[in-house]
């Protein structure tokens, strides 16, 4: 039995979940006219899109994108040739010592990410943060990138608490609590809130010369 509400797979589906947060919080409205259509960024199933989400943990665009085409490089893509290469081969490619180990154990853990289409939002959240290295924020990156799911929402990621404190025009920045509660006037389409966050923080730090 799942949880979700509805599965993102398509342009459509973000302009459903748009229309929907534009009657709940306008000012969604106005931010959405400055972003334009929003990216779908649908990734594949499986091993390779945790251990993205992995190595971005804190890490800028830039960053993470570089330690990514290295990892690539030497194969650690690969769930079995990653516990082949040594720590040094995965320092070597950018990855801090918490995060090999962090890789290492997802590699080891063999997910059943099949199975993960079955599985409620709560359920497979379960399952990936019993995995060492793996939190909330990069469950939740799983669930609205790669299956699809239109409620995920990481009420952690600074940037998406940024954009909300300038869309919404807050005093400060909403902590993880703060944000959360403000988000659950945007159920059922959280990950279409997420993505406009996002598009707009892109916006609001150009605009700031950042």
């Amino acid at each position: 039995m799942s949880d979700q509400k509805a599965i993102i797979t398509c342009a459509a589906d973000l302009e459903e979940g748009m229309k929907h947060l534009a009657k709940v919080e306008p000012r969604f409205a106005k931010a959405y006219e400055e972003t334009g259509p929003l990216p779908l960024r649908l990734h594949p199933e499986g091993f390779a899109t945790v251990l993205d989400a992995i190595i971005s943990q804190q890490l800028s665009v830039a960053s993470a994108s570089s330690i990514k085409e290295k990892m690539k490089a030497i194969g650690a893509y690969d769930a079995k040739q990653l516990l082949a290469l040594s720590d040094d081969d995965l320092r070597a490619a950018g990855m801090s010592r918490p995060k090999v180990r962090y890789a290492r154990a997802l590699a080891e853990a063999d997910l059943p990410y099949e199975q993960f289409r079955d599985m409620s939002d709560v359920e497979v959240t379960r399952t990936l943060t019993g995995v060492l290295g793996i939190g909330q924020w990069s469950a939740d990156i799983y669930l609205k990138f790669a299956l699809g799911r239109a409620d995920a929402f990481a009420t952690g990621d600074l940037a998406l608490q940024e954009s909300a404190r300038i869309i919404l025009d807050l005093e400060t920045r909403p902590n993880a609590k703060e944000l959360g509660a403000l988000a659950e006037n945007w159920r059922p389409w959280r990950s279409v809130a997420a993505r406009l966050l996002w598009s707009y923080y892109h916006i609001a730090k150009k605009r700031e010369g950042i």
